[in-house]
């Protein structure tokens, strides 16, 4: 009996190294995905073998499309694994003028953000709300819109019809965004941006003179690929850029989305603080 219970542990134990070793030598990341990550497409897990993806579906003009290859088609954009955990871009990769520093290490430890209060959330922290994102196009009307499902009813707002950027406008969470295609690739550039928002999800600052460049690449029907570069001398000391995956979720559309005032996550409102103070230009 003992013999066969030492000779169990043994092939456990041999099994439990393999096991470990497997994972230590697996490849860290995913080819041809930014960042090393591995895009998770609901098939067989995290970095299992699929079957290829469909291609992009495209319009009668052999164009792509950002959304279903019809209006029956429903679908979402979720976040890859990575930009909802972590800083959209390692902060040591970012270079931050010193006080912008400060304001993200204050605000990785508090964590009071405006989104938990129900304000709109632009730029990354767009895409990294709950239940992802839909692009609305209009070709009537040479637009096109993006909607986070998880926020307060707000969407982007994409010109496509070759105007420039006003002289004067009223900065906004989402700023003015003029948008226009490069093969596959919609490019959107954008100005007028307030303060009161999130650059990503755990915090990157900005200023009010920040002007940001996004690309969408849809690599296939369930990929796509979005690059943004950041450009604001109020916060950071050059222009740097960042890349992620989107997944494409099949089947899903835009529901209600209620976002209570007094529905407050309270760990999220003040994080350490028994009081914030508000007042401040750069919230929080």
């Amino acid at each position: 009996m003992r013999r066969v219970l030492a000779a169990s542990l043994l092939a456990m134990s041999t099994a439990t190294g393999s096991l470990l070793a497997q994972q230590q030598n697996a490849p860290q990341g995913g080819a041809g995905v930014p960042g090393g990550l591995l895009v998770q497409d609901g098939r067989g897990g995290r970095g299992a073998t699929a079957k290829p993806a469909a291609p992009a579906p495209r319009n009668e003009r052999g164009r792509v499309l950002l959304q279903g290859a019809n209006p029956g088609d429903k679908g979402v954009w979720l976040p890859g694994p990575g930009i909802t955990g972590v800083p959209i871009l390692d902060p040591a990769k970012v270079p931050f003028q010193p006080w912008a520093r400060s304001v993200l290490e204050d605000r990785l430890k508090h964590e009071f953000e405006p989104h938990t209060r129900c304000k709109p959330s632009g730029l990354a922290r767009a895409f990294q709300t709950p239940y992802g994102v839909e692009f609305v196009e209009l070709p009537e009307l040479q637009r096109i819109y993006i909607f986070d499902i998880g926020g307060p009813h707000t969407f982007k707002t994409i010109y496509m019809d070759g105007r420039s950027h006003p002289a004067r406008f009223t900065p906004t969470a989402y700023g003015h965004s003029i948008g226009w295609w490069e093969g596959d690739t919609l490019v959107v550039d954008t100005t007028g941006f307030n303060e009161r928002f999130w650059l990503d999800r755990k915090g990157l600052p900005h200023t009010e003179l920040l002007r940001t460049v996004e690309k969408f690449t849809r690599v296939d029907r369930d990929t796509m690929r979005y690059e943004i570069t950041v450009d604001d001398r109020g916060a950071y000391t050059e222009p740097w850029t960042t890349s992620v995956i989107f997944r494409w979720e099949a089947n899903t559309e835009l529901f209600e989305y209620v976002c209570q005032q007094a529905n407050y996550a309270i760990g999220l409102m003040v994080g350490g603080y028994e009081y914030v103070d508000r007042s401040s230009p750069i919230v929080p």
